[in-house]
């Protein structure tokens, strides 16, 4: 399966006949600036090309009244005035004799996408549209939309495919009331909305954009408003808003976002529904940002690494005031955010301030400047910025004879190995490396990491015995360090501690998952027990290891599944398919050379872009899992502004 790439040159026929500076922005330039920088990137080449079909009468009717329907089709024989006087009837909108011919068009891309993706056609896509269509409602065109194409998609998979759950995302920088109107009331449709709103002094100027705007009837909690009350909400603002509170709730049942922001969000929702995204351009009407952001869109679809985000990842206050409000609102029915809301802070004695302050900052705290992007013009992370990606996405370095097997076909089964005199030169300081298979394994694993640093492979998997587990990822962290890495993230699963020599410079963060209890050592040194339930994980996921890993910028990430790991194989893909997300994919995954080749296969699949499997029914973090994660966030948040999902209040 692959990502199609929905079009038909024809929409760019409709287009504004008469002078109204409301109006210009939208235009056919929209689209013809997105497919040319497609082409030029060679991204439309990789992808199913479909030529777009119109929607019928019966499919508009899905969500539109018959009678406004009607009244659409009537503008193609009407002259220039009778279109500029009904398009004055309508809010932000203007009627071309095209304009019905490119509705359909736009309407119907959507459903062939949908139909494309739900039939295993296509694993997901891009339907690249105008007119838009969030606005539009049920008898009425609003803000240059005329049909309203996510809505009439969502509505066919819902009465063609059967589908029961269905997340729409709508992340225009205008709020898409229309599919809120049309939805707010049913179950069978998560609508998020985040939108500039400015406290209801920015279009369209509605209540019910606000983030107390959850629903009606049965539908209540299915409609999720982020509005954000300031401009200028950045990277780290977006992101803080999937972790914080769009993807607990997907998983339990003038802006300034940059075009690499795209990637990442389209990267964490792919996630979802065994990667089952099918997109659909709105707004976006500055021509050069548009074409960028539809660019990483697509080379996230198609299981490209995410490019690195600029700037520091500190939400603003105003953002943090935004998701606060909406969590709050949707708490009465999301059990995820009930959990986290109502229970306190677990204190400790030893960071405990008896006058209520907050705690006192850990060691390395923001003195260490290691969170913000390292200036250095040879780390990784600037090398991604110049460099296109690796050729070959994925390699493993294993040695089980059936691996082939439960390998995709374009996996790289690495051969190589690291010259034998500097192999030895790196065990020397270990014990447990001196045994033959364990030499032979350290060799394998140098080998590939080398082959990453230098560009050559984007990630990879390798192995070694359970004995020298600890040893063999200390080497690897100590060689990710000296040849190239800035900044180092080590996510270790098990019986895994912190190597006794590893350097306090902060270049590289340790988590340990798995640990006896929660213990912030350092704000570069984190352990946390393994969550008993699939709520519990996925909420240390959101709530811990993705904000930290966001706000440390890693140019390198290590996943180790040590002795006792206890992750079953689609716990341990979801955690690399996320962390994928980061250091533009370089991910190394080390496991024990006793792992089942199943383990080995699922992690190649994610590792080169697939979705990860269903980790099955849903469950809610335990207690306990709940409060390791507060306690945690609680002694971190100073340092580590991601964590954040409220303001801090000012006394």
């Amino acid at each position: 399966m692959g990502t199609a790439l929905v079009y038909h040159e024809d929409m760019t026929a409709t287009r504004l006949l008469w002078d109204d500076p409301e109006c210009e922005i939208e235009r056919p330039e929209r689209l013809t600036a997105a497919l040319d920088r497609l082409r030029q990137r060679g991204l439309e080449q990789r992808c199913l090309r479909l030529s777009a079909r119109e929607a019928s009468k019966e499919e508009l009717g899905l969500v539109h009244s018959p009678e406004y329907v009607s009244l659409v089709r009537k503008t193609q024989v009407l002259g220039e005035e009778e279109l500029q006087a009904l398009s004055g009837q309508f809010d932000a909108i203007y009627f071309h004799p095209s304009t019905f011919h490119c509705a359909r068009l736009a309407a119907g891309a959507g459903l062939q996408l949908v139909d494309a993706v739900l039939t295993g056609a296509v694993q997901n896509g891009l339907a690249l549209v105008r007119p838009p269509g969030h606005h539009s409602q049920r008898a009425a065109a609003n803000g240059f939309c005329v049909f309203n194409n996510v809505a009439i998609a969502a509505a066919h998979a819902k009465q063609k495919h059967g589908l029961h759950r269905i997340l729409i995302v709508d992340w225009d920088v205008h709020h898409g009331q229309g599919i809120q109107y049309l939805f707010e009331d049913d179950p069978s449709v998560l609508y998020f909305s985040w939108h500039r709103y400015e406290h209801g002094r920015f279009w369209p100027f509605l209540r019910e954009s606000d983030a107390d705007a959850v629903g009606r009837g049965q539908g209540l909690g299915f409609t999720v408003n982020l509005p954000w009350n300031q401009v200028g909400m950045g990277n780290a603002d977006y992101v803080a808003a999937f972790l914080h509170l769009l993807l607990p709730l997907a998983f339990e049942g003038q802006m300034q976002a940059t075009p690499e922001c795209f990637a990442h969000l389209t990267h964490l929702l792919q996630v979802l529904a065994g990667g089952r995204v099918c997109a659909m351009l709105e707004g976006g009407y500055h021509l050069e940002s548009l074409a960028e952001s539809v660019c990483m869109t697509v080379q996230a679809l198609l299981g490209d690494p995410a490019p690195p985000l600029s700037g520091l990842m500190v939400p603003c206050q105003s953002a943090l005031e935004s998701i606060q409000s909406a969590r709050a609102a949707q708490a009465p029915y999301w059990k995820s955010l009930q959990l986290q809301d109502v229970t306190p802070v677990p204190t400790s004695p030893s960071t405990h301030s008896p006058e209520g302050r907050p705690p006192p900052l850990l060691p390395g705290g923001p003195t260490c400047k290691a969170a913000a992007p390292a200036p250095a013009p040879s780390s990784l992370l600037d090398q991604l910025c110049l460099c296109p990606a690796p050729s070959v996405r994925t390699t493993v370095a294993l040695t089980a004879p059936d691996i082939t097997l439960v390998l995709p076909p374009d996996v790289i089964q690495q051969e190589g190995s690291a010259l034998r005199e500097e192999t030895e030169a790196w065990a020397r300081p270990h014990e447990s490396l001196a045994r033959e298979e364990a030499l032979t394994a350290l060799g394998k694993l140098l080998y590939l990491l080398d082959g990453m640093l230098d560009g050559q492979v984007n990630s990879g998997i390798a192995a070694t015995p359970a004995s020298a587990a600890a040893a063999t990822l200390d080497v690897a962290i100590q060689r990710g360090l000296s040849h190239g890495a800035q900044r180092l993230l080590c996510v270790a699963l098990g019986q895994l501690d912190r190597p006794p020599d590893l350097a306090h410079d902060g270049r590289t963060l340790w988590l340990n998952i798995g640990g006896k209890e929660a213990a912030a050592l350092s704000m570069f040194h984190v352990a946390t027990p393994l969550p008993v339930m699939t709520g519990g994980f996925l909420s240390c996921i959101l709530g811990l290891v993705l904000p930290l890993a966001y706000g440390f910028q890693p140019d390198l990430v290590l996943v180790a599944l040590g002795p006792g790991h206890g992750l079953q194989g689609p716990h341990a893909a979801l955690l690399a398919a996320m962390l994928r997300g980061l250091a533009g994919g370089r991910v190394l995954a080390l496991l024990e050379e006793d792992s089942t080749p199943q383990l080995a296969g699922i992690l190649a699949r994610v590792l080169r872009g697939e979705a990860p499997p269903s980790l099955g029914p849903s469950s809610v973090a335990s207690p306990e899992d709940v409060q390791a994660l507060m306690y945690l966030r609680g002694q971190l948040e100073p340092q580590w502004k991601m964590l954040q999902c409220r303001p801090h209040l000012v006394v």
